[in-house]
């Protein structure tokens, strides 16, 4: 063993590391670790990879449920049966800091990564979709990040050939210095055909496949775990450098490697690179690996050992394979034109021996180093805020109902939250691969056809972090009963969930306790719609010294199915003359909306109105509208109120609404207010008396809003403009202000 670098309690400090860590590494070792040693337990024990301090919490989540392939932890994404013999692979996770320092290829190795994760597994990637959220779009600041994130993710996606079918972008001022991009990933693949991220077999060969390896994203994992300063510049190292040509060749060449039979195990480089790969295959199958480190390709001459383990260079695979199927993977690996160098082999000593020119360079056991192994485990310290009993104490009565409504609905349908993001969207492509079904038809969820059945997938991204602030229990629920509520619009079944946890620094006891009631809230909303936690990430750190944590945003990707497409459910009004309908009761509520945080500039309300019950009560009745084809659209009432849903179902075919507000209940409130649970649908005449008659018989509150007209919007007589000019303004607001 080579000693001349042994390390002290401050080198542990240097990379991260706790004293009482330090003591536990020598513990576990028996000795004093050398710097590449204690350069492994650095990355494999950071936050980002070990979930150190927060997976008391997240092991809480419901992960069972009748579909479930893969469960939470099992593999490197969850696996859920769509039935007939098939499968969706799907997952979210973050790039937040990377992105932060380098939009561009921040944005561009999340995207990738994720794709990566889900054809490790045997899937072929069929749609993404991203969570987005920047400070104030106004400010230099926050275009250049903007411009940097969607140009990465759509050159990243477009080049790799996957479609990019939905997201969601979310501007606040908390966002200024953290930007959250969270990207999401969907396959495809035949049951029991998947590939499980795990090795065994002694003498089997262990390869590393795809890019060569640089110097890029050199603790990429431990940067990812602290916060962002202004001296976080100077790890700029740490962010990676994507191919999206380069993932395409890799993509093709994995799914074909499977067909051969002669893989026993693979996972995808990510965070932490090759040593994260090996401990955590090494791990699961409970044997170890011997690797010669001096046989991986790399990009730079005389790279440090420590260099090679921690790159988290893109584009790169680890695959161990059957011992005398050599030839065959290699075959494939040369048809794409891509590295693929054994670097080693399977060993039965269950640790990890890394070897350059022959020379022992660092031995550790690989169960000690990973999740659910050795890895440290913390129950943090958490508290009440002071401000969570102050946003309790609003009164709606306190706050003054504007005389002109339509210049609210004005300043909400061109606020960036609530404006078209056509800005954005128009530079992804959405029809790669031809099986999105929600290009041109608007639906609440994105719909991607499953070829060669008659089935679908619903996707949606959700999080109304503001919600979240203000009661992190109720508005993680909501998140959860939001994005489920979106897929029963579109005619589909929730089915489970994936989760992008994104949080302040969890040493700030009121920051954990932000963090432990949505993962309550989360758990809670999980259980009513049998929607199990399939994986996912936690971020935590995105806080910084001046500017305090962002809203804590726990993002939630919904996955639903289709049995049949003809249950799709488009949102939009289809002819004059139909009836408007709410389903669900209008509140007194104007609590934590758009409305009342930028109108009014308010931000001390508790979350809106939310009775989880009645939610599941009311998405029950909405697939029984769809199943007896008793109504023509279907939109949830979101951000901005029922105003804002029912223009959004106005917009795409040019016509109006004629409706009536509830004297009950105040205008603003009625209007503008986002109590959760109600959804806007349309009705054909010859079809109101059978769907009267089924509501009648739910116990669901209805009413009768209005119907659908020509191309004004009359609220009690009052008019609020036309369509066509509306849309014009709502369409461009983002490019008026971030440029063509």
């Amino acid at each position: 063993m080579e000693n001349t670098a042994l390390t002290t309690l401050q080198t542990a400090k240097d990379l991260g590391l706790l004293p009482e860590e330090y003591d536990r590494i020598i513990e576990i070792l028996g000795r004093v670790p050398n710097f590449t040693e204690l350069s492994i337990f650095s990355v494999m024990w950071s936050e980002h990879c070990s979930y150190k301090n927060s997976i008391t919490w997240l092991k809480t989540l419901p992960k069972d449920g009748p579909r479930m392939l893969a469960k939470a932890g099992e593999e490197n994404a969850g696996l859920v049966d769509l039935g007939d013999g098939v499968a969706c692979c799907f997952k979210i996770e973050s790039h937040n800091h990377p992105s932060a320092l380098e939009p561009y290829q921040g944005a561009a190795t999340g995207v990738g990564g994720i794709n990566r994760d889900i054809f490790t597994m045997g899937a072929r990637p069929i749609a993404q979709l991203n969570s987005l959220r920047f400070g104030n779009p106004s400010h230099p600041k926050t275009q250049w990040l903007i411009k940097g994130v969607v140009k990465g993710i759509s050159h990243y996606g477009n080049a790799f050939g996957v479609p990019t079918v939905g997201g969601e972008l979310f501007f606040d001022d908390c966002y200024h210095v953290n930007p959250l991009v969270n990207a999401m990933s969907a396959g495809i693949l035949k049951v029991g055909e998947m590939i499980s991220a795990t090795s065994y077999g002694v003498g089997n060969p262990v390869y590393i496949v795809g890019s060569a390896t640089g110097k890029d994203g050199i603790h990429g994992a431990a940067f990812a775990s602290k916060d962002i300063t202004e001296d976080s510049v100077n790890d700029l190292p740490a962010v990676q450098v994507g191919d999206p040509f380069q993932e395409k060749l890799l993509l093709e060449a994995t799914l074909e490697v499977i067909k051969t039979g002669a893989v026993v195990g693979m996972q995808d480089m990510g965070a932490a690179g090759i040593i994260c790969s090996n401990s955590e295959m090494s791990a699961k199958g409970e044997h170890g690996m011997r690797i010669d480190l001096d046989k991986v390709p790399t990009r730079q001459a005389n790279m440090q050992p420590f260099e090679i383990l921690l790159s988290e260079s893109q584009e790169r695979m680890l695959i161990v394979v059957k011992k005398g199927r050599e030839a065959e993977v290699e075959a494939v690996f040369e048809k794409w034109d891509l590295n693929c160098a054994i670097i080693g082999e399977v060993t039965d000593t269950k640790r990890l021996h890394y070897y350059m020119k022959g020379e022992l360079v660092a031995d550790v056991p690989a169960e000690d180093l990973v999740l659910g192994g050795g890895a440290p485990v913390y129950k943090r310290d958490y508290k009440e805020p002071a401000y969570y009993a102050e946003y309790k104490k609003f009164n709606i009565e306190n706050v003054a109902q504007p005389n002109d409504l339509k210049e609210v609905a004005k300043h909400l349908y061109t606020h960036p939250n609530i404006a078209s993001k056509r800005w954005v969207t128009e530079q992804y492509d959405s029809m790669i691969g031809t099986a999105t079904m929600t290009t041109n038809r608007p639906a609440d969820a994105a719909i991607v056809a499953v070829k060669d059945t008659n089935k679908a997938i619903a996707l949606t991204v959700d999080c109304n972090s503001r919600y979240v602030n203000a009661d992190p229990e109720i508005g993680c629920a909501i998140a959860v009963a939001e994005a489920a509520r979106n897929i029963t619009c579109a005619g589909g079944e929730p089915v489970a969930i994936t989760n992008c946890l994104n949080f302040g620094n969890p040493y700030v006891p009121e920051v954990y306790w932000q963090f432990v009631g949505a993962i309550k809230g989360m758990g809670k909303a999980c259980l009513k719609f049998e929607t199990p936690v399939t994986g996912g990430n936690v971020s935590f750190y995105n806080q910084s010294s001046d500017e305090g944590p962002v809203f804590p945003t726990p993002t939630i990707g919904m996955l639903g199915v289709l049995d049949n497409v003809e249950t799709l459910t488009t949102l939009d009004f289809k002819a004059e003359g139909d009836f408007i309908y709410m389903i669900g009761a209008s509140k007194n509520c104007i609590s934590s909306s758009q409305y009342l945080a930028s109108y009014h500039n308010i931000q001390a309300s508790p979350a809106p109105y939310f009775n989880l019950d009645e939610e599941y009560a009311t998405h029950q009745v909405i697939k029984q509208l769809i199943a007896e084809k008793l109504i023509a659209s279907a939109h949830d009432v979101a951000d901005g109120g029922l105003f804002i849903a029912l223009l959004e179902a106005a917009m795409p075919n040019n016509l109006g609404f004629n409706i009536e507000s509830d004297g009950d209940i105040r205008k603003d409130a009625f209007l503008f207010g986002e109590a959760q649970g109600r959804i806007v649908v349309s009705v054909k005449p010859e079809q109101q008396e059978n769907f009267i008659e089924l509501m009648a018989s739910s116990e669901i509150e209805f009413s009768l809003l209005g119907n659908v007209i020509a191309e004004k919007l009359i609220v009690d007589d009052e008019s609020f403009g036309s369509v066509k000019e509306i849309k014009n303004i709502h369409a461009n607001i983002l490019h008026d202000l971030l440029g063509e």
